[in-house]
């Protein structure tokens, strides 16, 4: 995955247009000591206002943040409560641990996602051909019969088990659950999509997502990873993640648009967000993706859309390919770490394209508006050039 095109020229010093030129940022540093002594304090600077930045921004966003799960989950605990009565095949998997809640991503502030891990997968095949990008079906064993199967009607004439009629089952046990709540003054079913989505307060939206926990296993549509000439994150690592797994979620998805009804019927979608955190653990990484979350939900939350915080994540994980040394994600970095990647989105989105990192075939800006993500690249562009010329700047980003 490398830069396809240049940041569009602007008039710009020709100093700053160099270091702002994504081009070049990939081989050389924004800040390069030999260059100039004075980059040194300019670099010092850049990190003392993102410090300052993160302790102050970030720290109360992650706060808030995290007062809004505790009241969402006590709602969507109450509902998967209710339809674990009616259905005892679903049941809640939403469990705190460690002050974090198992298979709950925050998309935004205002928007989460719930996975609700299902039970017994043993006898399906993990099907993988790519043929469907970005998702994969489950097919009965061979020899194995359908009634051994807790899943038994779901399962097709073909002997595949239908990610999208387990989430019909799922909308209609969650609809009444709703209707039978402590909370259904506050909760309701959002409306035609497919998608099991719950609206609190009028404030959030939840998705409940029904999907399988697949550890000890690795898609083959990712088995180009890791990248044998890139040391980065190294055997032990790469272990841990394989190891780690995927999940296959029951959702809509987006690369399957215009195919085969039956194929997008039956399709799972691929999901590595315990692997993305633990490739991301170390150094400046997370606290790096914090602040470019904070700065997308202050600057970049624009019309159609184009841009959410697993597009922040994706390109953090890229930027650990380009600088795979421990070294690089020190906390002196964190200024040239964040401007390699806004540079980076701004390069994806002018190029309309930003590849999943495991799943290089799925383009993570597939059926945005293109005017949305011209319009997110200039927003882009001006939130990068503030940061760098400007440092200071971020007291009032």
């Amino acid at each position: 995955f490398r830069v396809q095109q240049p940041v569009s020229p602007l008039k710009l010093a020709p100093a700053l247009a160099a270091a702002l030129d994504p081009t070049a940022y990939c081989e050389t540093p924004v800040y390069n000591p030999d260059l100039c002594p004075n980059m040194i304090a300019a670099q010092a600077k850049l990190v003392y206002h993102l410090n300052k930045y993160y302790n102050e921004k970030c720290q109360a966003r992650k706060a808030a943040i995290a007062k809004t799960i505790r009241e969402v989950c006590k709602v969507v605990s109450d509902v998967l409560k209710e339809v674990e009565v009616q259905e005892p095949r679903f049941i809640s998997s939403l469990n705190e641990m460690d002050n974090r809640y198992e298979g709950l991503e925050v998309i935004s502030p205002t928007e989460f996602e719930v996975v609700l891990y299902l039970n017994q997968m043993g006898v399906f095949n993990f099907v993988d051909d790519g043929s469907l990008p970005g998702c994969a079906v489950l097919k009965l064993s061979d020899g194995r019969k359908r009634s051994m199967s807790l899943w038994v009607e779901f399962i097709t004439a073909s002997g595949y088990l239908s990610a999208r009629k387990i989430r019909s089952r799922f909308q209609t046990l969650v609809a009444q659950a709703v209707d039978k709540c402590s909370y259904r003054d506050v909760v309701k079913m959002v409306a035609d999509t497919s998608e099991v989505k719950l609206r609190i307060r009028d404030r959030y939206v939840v998705q409940i997502t029904p999907a399988f926990k697949c550890t000890g296993i690795w898609p083959r549509s990712a088995a180009h990873w890791p990248l044998p000439h890139i040391p980065w994150p190294g055997p032990n690592r790469v272990a841990e993640v394989k190891a780690e797994g995927f999940n296959l979620l029951s959702k809509e998805c987006h690369s399957l648009a215009g195919k085969q009804s039956s194929a997008e019927s039956d399709a799972w979608v691929l999901q590595f967000a315990e692997a993305e955190n633990r490739l991301q653990m170390g150094g400046c990484r997370k606290k790096c993706l914090s602040i470019l979350k904070t700065l997308r939900d202050r600057h970049l939350e624009l019309p159609g859309q184009p841009l959410n915080n697993y597009h922040m994540k994706t390109l953090v994980s890229y930027e650990c390919e380009k600088h795979p040394r421990e070294s690089d994600w020190d906390e002196s970095c964190l200024g040239d770490r964040l401007n390699g990647i806004l540079l980076q989105l701004i390069s994806c989105l002018q190029c309309r394209r930003c590849p999943h990192y495991f799943l290089p075939n799925l383009d993570l800006f597939q059926g945005k508006p293109h005017s949305a993500l011209e319009n997110a690249a200039k927003q882009t562009w001006r939130l990068a050039r503030e940061i760098l010329t400007n440092p200071k700047s971020l007291e009032k980003l």
